[in-house]
């Protein structure tokens, strides 16, 4: 999180085609999803993906496809871009501060109750395949402490130590993603000694 990228704004052009004006392409100035492109034509195909849940989560969007560092959202017939295009920005930028990976797919249940260690093993996966690996390139890292009855307790190390958006990460991106591939868990307890952290964004 004290990486010096972080640190700098993002800027958004919105694109609306005459070709289809009920498409606008949201272009963003840092990649938004490395992988593949994804394809969301619906709020149901959205669950487990936080950037597509945010944007179906605003009264008008009816499809989203990230691609790159480019947002393509679909609207409903009727919904007016005028006040939509600020709250589609919102939510991107809102996002990308999280330093959580934009699409996440959520793992199959497994139709019953997890065990503490295997609890455990589904976070420290998580955390290595996917959370570490985008805030890592701001300094910071996510650790499993302990897993006890199904109360997961981590410590945040790094820049993400004492950091003002540690919070920011650990509950609209760390929390969302653990319940979507976890539902047995239970509380999120945060163990980081914050106060002994350099705070980077203070």
């Amino acid at each position: 999180m004290s990486d010096a990228s972080a640190l700098q704004p993002v800027t958004i052009r919105a694109e609306v085609t005459l070709a289809d004006p009920d498409s606008c392409r949201f272009v963003v100035s840092r990649e938004v999803h490395p992988g593949e492109p994804q394809l969301f034509a619906t709020a149901a195909d959205a669950a487990g993906s936080p950037l597509p849940e945010r944007l179906f989560a605003l009264p008008g969007v009816a499809s989203v496809l990230v691609a790159g560092n480019i947002v393509t959202v679909g609207k409903v017939p009727g919904a007016d871009w005028s006040t939509l295009k600020a709250s589609i920005g919102a939510a991107i930028r809102s996002q990308l501060q999280t330093g959580i990976p934009a699409i996440f797919r959520a793992a199959p249940a497994t139709g019953r109750g997890r065990s503490d260690a295997e609890i455990r093993r589904a976070v420290d996966e998580l955390l290595d395949r996917e959370v570490n690996r985008a805030i890592s390139a701001h300094g910071g890292r996510i650790r499993c402490v302990d897993v006890r009855d199904g109360d997961v307790y981590i410590a945040m190390e790094g820049g993400c130590q004492g950091c003002a958006s540690s919070q920011v990460t650990l509950r609209q991106g760390f929390e969302v993603m653990l319940r979507r591939v976890v539902p047995e868990a239970g509380s999120i307890i945060d163990t980081t000694d914050h106060a002994a952290g350099k705070a980077p964004w203070r």
